[in-house]
């Protein structure tokens, strides 16, 4: 009888004294991140004595140079700079624009040049401005109501979505496509809302694409800020003829080499199965990029350092990615899973970070249904930390070229009620971050690291045709 209920108590003890070191280990690195969490201090350079990384720029590199170093002395078993040729463009001196209602009669409006667009004329451009609220109206106003003017498209992100990204994704079509949509029908230019829930007069730029538009086709893009959007739009309902002008001289160079930045804990049983953890490097040259995406960068690097320090050995070959290029060309992302593919590496898990370092809420996971399932059965882990999101959905544009039929790929979802306020825009600085919240990110991606390198993916069951 003794023996049954020693073997009894054994049985039902083995998922307790499982979960209890796993809960350890994550309130460790919990303890880790926010009482000896060195994201912020890394952030600290890159945004204030940095600044703004745009692809090909020399800020750009200079956030190369220093990534470097700092995971040069983290002691990985492996750092080492991957080469990407990149896009170079430059916005040159700051945009300037106004609306005219009648000759003389001029508002200054904030705007800001579309990533990748073409310069105005030396002098500017002003013309007579429509009004749309999507790509789908250009057809029906058609070329006799919009050639020769400025297009202006003003259709804002739907604040009824709590999901905001739902909401970006709504309208930024207009922003990625409508100077090419609109120059088919003979537009001279156009202006674009920013991509922002709140009103204000912070312009939000942003990359917009000409496709195989011959360049002496092109014509120049700008995004103009909500408060001035809203101006705008009441104007021309009380004066149809008012007139728009901008001038602005941005240039699209060569490209020129830069590089991911990349950092390794080699496995110690399984060094062939590659776990990658990241964010992007670069950034938009407005702001200094501390939300996007200086903080995903910052957690990133300090992932592998808090699971040194908490003296956990990866079973699986750890990697931090720092991808350059991101903003306007993924040529990083995409760079990485080609180098990935050419050597045959075996990737089995990647985590993004490219949401700000807002507080962390969960995660949205790309995956089998069965590696769903299980990190959802982890779920209790997190929820003394107030983590609870554990949904289906994309991951990050970085690891996305990984995606194959054996990965799991994640993205980090923080709270996305403020992103927007600051994405793009020239407001997205160090300041605007909160160091616990970035810190309990950098411990949220850390723990489901452990835990994926401690228990691996589930196979996925094949149906048979």
């Amino acid at each position: 009888m003794r023996i049954v209920l020693l073997l009894a108590f054994l049985l039902a003890s083995t998922p307790f004294f499982s979960q209890t070191e796993d809960e350890k280990q994550i309130k460790a690195i919990y303890d880790m991140a926010l009482t000896n969490g060195k994201a912020y201090d890394w952030l600290n350079y890159l945004s204030n004595q940095i600044g703004g990384r745009l692809s090909g720029s020399v800020q750009a590199q200079h956030a190369v140079d220093y990534t470097k170093t700092q995971l040069d002395a983290l002691g990985l078993d492996k750092v080492w700079l991957q080469p990407v040729m990149v896009p170079k463009w430059v916005r040159g001196i700051p945009e300037f624009a106004y609306f005219e209602t009648s000759p003389g009669l001029t508002t200054n409006v904030p705007i800001c040049a579309l990533g990748g667009s073409v310069a105005t004329p030396d002098g500017g451009l002003k013309a007579n401005i429509v009004e749309v609220k999507g790509l789908e109206e250009l057809e029906k106003l058609g070329k006799a109501k919009i050639e020769g003017k400025i297009v202006f498209y003003n259709r804002p992100m739907d604040p009824t979505l709590i999901n905001t990204f739902s909401a970006y994704s709504g309208c930024v079509d207009q922003r990625a496509s409508g100077a090419v949509e609109a120059a088919k029908y003979g537009a001279l230019g156009v202006i674009v809302r920013s991509m922002n829930l709140r009103l204000d007069d912070y312009p939000h730029t942003g990359s917009m694409r000409y496709g195989d538009t011959p360049v002496n086709q092109r014509i120049p893009a700008a995004a103009i800020s909500t408060n001035a959007a809203e101006l705008l739009s009441t104007t021309l309902k009380l004066n149809p003829n008012t007139k728009f002008y901008f001038k602005q001289s941005c240039k699209q160079y060569d490209d020129v080499q830069s590089y991911n930045v990349i950092g390794e804990i080699t496995g110690s049983t399984y060094p062939n199965e590659v776990m990658v953890v990241g964010g992007h490097l670069d950034s938009w040259d407005l702001g200094d990029g501390s939300h996007d995406d200086g903080a995903g960068c910052v957690q990133s690097m300090d992932v592998l350092r808090i699971l040194k320090k908490t003296g956990y050995k990866p079973k699986r070959t750890l990697r931090v990615v720092l991808f350059m290029n991101e903003e306007n060309g993924m040529r990083g992302g995409n760079k990485y899973a080609e180098v990935a593919h050419e050597k045959n590496e075996k990737h089995v898990f990647a985590l993004e970070s490219d949401s700000g370092g807002f507080t962390p809420r969960g995660f949205s996971i790309d995956a089998s249904e069965e590696n769903i399932e299980q990190i959802q059965g982890w779920k209790n882990l997190f929820e003394p930390y107030l983590i609870h999101v554990f949904q289906k959905g994309g991951s990050g544009a970085d690891i996305g070229p990984l995606k194959d039929e054996g990965i799991v790929l994640a993205g980090l979802k923080p709270d996305s009620q403020r992103y927007f306020d600051y994405h793009h825009a020239e407001n997205d600085t160090f300041e605007q971050v909160n160091k616990r919240e970035l810190e309990l990110g950098a411990a949220t991606m850390a723990s489901l690291i452990y835990l994926m390198d401690k228990y691996g993916t589930v196979p996925t069951q094949k149906v048979k045709g």
